[in-house]
């Protein structure tokens, strides 16, 4: 039992001093590539194996012919080890520079694409995180020229929407001056009414800024869905039968909501006045409001008669800027009035930052001759 205790005590020696020396070794490389500290660790092994063996032997006093066989013996296992650690080690650097030139294509603009061949568990997994993080890069790329090409738009279309006014307004005050205006009442008139649409527009732009800096600042109560659709009917009405479209609020019910009302309001506001500047005369827009089934939310809907929405175009309904095609236009052979400026494209932009700032959705599809804007809002329980 004293051999075996000492035998051991001679080993754990020798490997703890090889060890030791790896450890520093280790330290000192930790730098280099993945193949050089594998050979480090192949060596450490071996060394540590044949301190302990030496120890032992030389302890046990073998002949000389012995301690050289258990030396050749030990130091042939080192090289083969040392071989097997190299060749591990160079093919884990080589996969591991593959995955470097991948991710440096789509870090750049490109896509990634997992090296082929086998590779090991991590860095498996390395690539299948880096394939994931590659389309999330796609998406938010895409998203990011789609906002800058809708900004772009917005900035092309405010300019124009602002020139034109501006104009106007110029040309009269100088009418005026020069006492050229044979109604200067009339004048004053248009330049009341174009002051008021420039006013409109700024507040747009106010309210558009708000809700992308996050701060739109909401009031919330509890109030029933009936209300705000009566008040938004009330305020649309005059445009209503100036271009000759009924207005149809029979199916709504009286579901109680969580809102801002002045918010929400402007939302319902801002959709029929946009479904009734698509609506051909005598056509019909209709607003409905009903708890979606398994209740929990409740979908405000209103629907116009415009002909349709292509549907290329759907997703960008509510983007800022967006103001539609001509192929948005009444069914044909159908007499229509001629709709009045439709702004700079904010209302339905607005109308999707109001609605996610009340935990609602907002989405829009077409229906037999039209298309259907449908909020969808928590209800107040």
């Amino acid at each position: 039992m004293k051999d075996i205790l000492l035998i051991a005590l001679f080993a754990f020696g020798g490997a703890v001093c090889a060890g030791v020396l790896g450890a520093v070794v280790l330290r000192v490389v930790r730098h280099r590539s993945v193949a050089v500290s594998l050979t480090v660790i192949a060596a450490v092994t071996v060394t540590a194996m044949l301190a302990g063996t030496l120890a032992v032997a030389q302890a046990m006093f073998l002949s000389r012919h012995d301690l050289g066989v258990v030396t050749l013996v030990v130091a042939m296992a080192a090289v083969v080890s040392l071989a097997v650690a190299l060749v591990l080690g160079r093919w884990v650097v080589a996969r591991s520079r593959e995955l470097s030139l991948a991710a440096r294509d789509f870090g750049d603009g490109g896509s990634f694409a997992a090296p082929p061949g086998l590779a090991t568990a991590e860095l498996d997994s390395l690539s299948r995180e880096l394939a994931a993080t590659s389309e999330k890069l796609a998406v938010s790329r895409e998203r990011e020229r789609a906002l800058e090409t809708s900004r772009r738009e917005l900035v092309a279309w405010i300019s124009h929407d602002l020139r034109t006014p501006l104009a106007g307004l110029r040309a009269m005050s100088e009418a005026l001056e020069d006492g050229m205006a044979e109604d200067p009442a009339r004048y004053h008139r248009q330049i009341r009414t174009e002051v008021d649409r420039l006013n409109s527009m700024v507040g747009d732009l106010f309210e558009l800024s708000r809700i992308h800096a996050g701060a739109l600042a909401l009031s919330p109560s509890r109030m029933s869905v009936y209300d705000l659709v009566g008040d938004a009917l009330s305020g649309v009405h005059p445009l209503a039968r100036e271009r000759g479209v009924r207005l149809d609020g029979a199916a709504v019910d009286r579901v109680p909501v969580e809102v801002d009302g002045k918010e929400m309001t402007r939302v319902l506001a801002n959709l029929l006045i946009n479904a009734i500047r698509h609506t051909p005369a005598d056509g019909t827009v209709a607003i409905a409001a009903s708890v979606r089934a398994g209740g929990g939310a409740v979908i405000v809907s209103v629907t116009d008669g415009c002909g349709g929405i292509p549907t290329e175009d759907l997703p960008r309904v509510f983007d800022t800027g967006w103001r539609g095609t001509p192929a948005r236009t009444p069914p044909a052979g159908v007499a229509s009035v001629p709709a009045p400026p439709a702004g700079a494209g904010l209302g339905l932009a607005i109308v999707r930052g109001i609605v996610e700032a009340h935990a609602g959705r907002a989405a829009v599809r077409n229906v037999p001759g039209g298309c259907r804007f449908e909020v969808t809002l928590p209800v107040s329980t």
